[in-house]
C-alpha cells in the first residue's frame, strides 16, 4: 500500500485505535461488574443487548445527520455523548440506568463507525481499498483485545474503569479535531430487499444472520461467562483477549482459501470446526486452562470470520450496482439479529449455568454447518471467474464498511476540514 495512504489516514486510525480501548475495557467491564452487582444473568443480557438495539438506530440515523453537520462534528458529539454516557453508569448502578446509557451508546458508535468507514471509503481507491480496510480492521482489533488488559489496573468494583473508559473515548477525538485532512462527503445508501437479497443468495442471507448472534454473544456474554466460572479478573482479560486476537489471526488465511475454493465449503469447513472446539469446552469443562483457552480461540477465530464469508458469498451473485445497497441491508440484518444474541445466552445461561455460553455457540455454528451442506447440495457453485475477491471485514454499524471498488454516485454533503 502507497505510504501516501496511511500518511492521510493516521489520524483516523489512531484516534479509533484509542475509541477501542475504550468501547472494548467497556463492554468487558460491565459484564463483570453486573456480576458483582448480583444482576440476574437474564437481566444483564437484555442490558447487554441494548448496545445493538442502539447500533441499529444509529446505523439508519447516522449517515444522515452527517450529510447535515459533517463528519468531524459527528464524531466530537457522539464521542462527547458517549464518554458521558459512561459516567452516568459509574454514578448510577441500576439495569435500567445502564440499559438506557447502553442504548445511547451503541447509537453513539454507530454514528462514530459512519464517520471512520466513509473517511476511509472516500480516500481509498480501486488498488489500496482492501488493504486500508485490513490496516483498518487490525486497529480496531489490537485496539479491543489490548484494552482487556487495562481491566487489571484498576478494580471492576470501583468508579474507576469507568472514569478511564471515558477519558479514552475523549482522546480519541484529539487527533481527528487536529487533523489537516479534507473529509470526503458520506454515502447515502439505497434501500434493497431483503427478499431479493435472499432469493439471490440464501446461504450469505442465513451466515450474515447466525454471525450477528454469535459475534454479540461472543463480547457481550463473554466476560460474564467467564466471571460465572470463577475466573479472576486477569483471567477474564486473558480469556477475552485471546478470543479478540484470534479473530485478526485467521481473516487473512480463510480469506485465502475462500478466494480459491467454493465459499460454501470453506463457510461449512470454518462453523464445523468451531463446532467442534465449543462442543469440546461444554463437554469437558474441567480442562486444562491452556486448552480452554486454545480452543475458544479456535472457536472465536473462527465464528469472527463467518460474517465475511457470508458477505463475499453474497457479494458474488450480485451485480456490482447493488453491491453498497446489497451491505447495507446486510449489516442491518447482522446488527438486529446482534440483538437476539445476549438475550439468547444470558436466558439459557440463567437456566442452565454458564456451561450454556459454549452450549448455545456450538449449536448456532452447528445449524450453519448443516445449512451449508444443504445449501451446497442444491445449489452449484458461482464460476470462479465470476467471484469477486474475498471482504475481510467485521460487521461494524456503518453503511459503507464494505462498500467495494464500485461507487454509486455519491450525495454531496459538506465537506469540512477537521479542526
Amino acid at each position: 500500500m502507497p505510504l501516501t495512504a496511511i500518511t492521510r489516514t493516521w489520524p483516523l486510525l489512531l484516534g479509533m485505535g484509542v475509541l477501542m480501548l475504550g468501547a472494548g475495557l467497556q463492554s468487558t467491564l460491565l459484564g463483570i461488574r453486573a456480576t458483582l452487582e448480583a444482576f440476574p444473568t437474564a437481566v444483564t443480557g437484555i442490558v447487554m443487548a441494548c448496545y445493538y438495539v442502539g447500533y441499529l438506530l444509529g446505523t439508519i440515523a447516522a449517515p444522515r445527520l452527517i450529510l447535515s453537520v459533517g463528519h468531524v462534528r459527528v464524531f466530537a458529539a457522539l464521542s462527547a455523548i458517549a464518554a458521558a454516557a459512561t459516567l452516568v453508569q459509574a454514578g448510577f448502578v441500576h439495569p435500567v440506568a445502564w440499559g438506557a446509557m447502553r442504548l445511547v451508546t451503541g447509537l453513539c458508535f454507530a454514528g462514530i463507525y459512519v464517520v471512520a468507514e466513509s473517511w476511509l471509503n472516500g480516500l481509498a481507491t480501486r488498488t489500496n481499498r482492501s488493504r486500508l480496510f485490513a490496516v483498518y480492521m487490525v486497529v480496531l482489533y489490537v485496539g479491543l483485545g489490548a484494552a482487556q488488559f487495562l481491566l487489571i489496573l484498576s478494580s471492576p468494583g470501583t468508579s474507576s474503569p469507568f472514569m478511564l473508559v471515558s477519558g479514552l473515548i475523549c482522546l480519541a477525538m484529539v487527533p481527528i479535531l487536529l487533523s489537516s485532512q479534507l473529509t470526503p462527503a458520506v454515502v447515502v445508501p439505497r434501500a434493497v430487499p431483503f427478499r431479493e437479497l435472499y432469493r439471490l443468495s440464501p446461504l450469505g442471507v442465513v451466515a450474515v444472520t447466525v454471525a450477528g448472534v454469535i459475534s454479540s454473544i461472543i463480547f457481550s456474554m463473554g466476560p460474564v461467562y467467564a466471571r460465572l466460572k470463577g475466573l479472576d479478573t486477569t483471567a477474564i482479560a486473558t480469556f477475552m483477549a485471546v478470543n479478540i486476537f484470534a479473530g485478526v489471526m485467521t481473516q487473512y488465511p480463510i480469506g485465502t482459501l475462500a478466494d480459491r475454493w467454493d465459499r460454501r465449503a470453506v463457510l461449512a469447513g470454518v462453523c464445523a470446526i468451531a463446532t467442534a472446539a465449543a462442543v469440546g469446552i461444554f463437554a469437558f469443562p474441567e480442562m486444562p486452562r491452556a486448552l480452554f483457552l486454545a480452543l475458544s480461540a479456535v472457536f472465536s477465530g473462527l465464528a469472527l470470520t463467518i460474517y465475511s464469508l457470508g458477505i463475499s458469498h453474497v457479494n458474488d451473485r450480485l451485480e456490482p450496482a447493488q453491491m453498497v445497497a446489497a451491505s447495507s441491508a446486510l449489516l442491518l440484518l447482522n446488527g438486529a439479529a446482534a440483538i437476539l444474541g445476549p438475550m439468547l445466552a444470558s436466558g439459557l445461561m440463567s437456566i442452565k449455568g454458564p456451561a450454556a455460553y459454549f452450549a448455545t455457540l456450538a449449536t448456532l455454528s452447528g445449524v450453519l454447518t448443516l445449512e451449508c451442506l444443504w445449501r451446497r447440495s442444491r445449489r452449484a457453485p458461482v464460476p470462479q471467474v465470476q467471484r469477486g475477491p474475498f471482504i475481510s471485514t467485521q460487521p461494524q454499524p456503518c453503511a459503507s464498511v464494505s462498500e467495494p471498488p464500485w461507487r454509486e454516485p455519491r450525495v454531496d454533503g459538506p465537506t469540512v476540514k477537521a479542526g
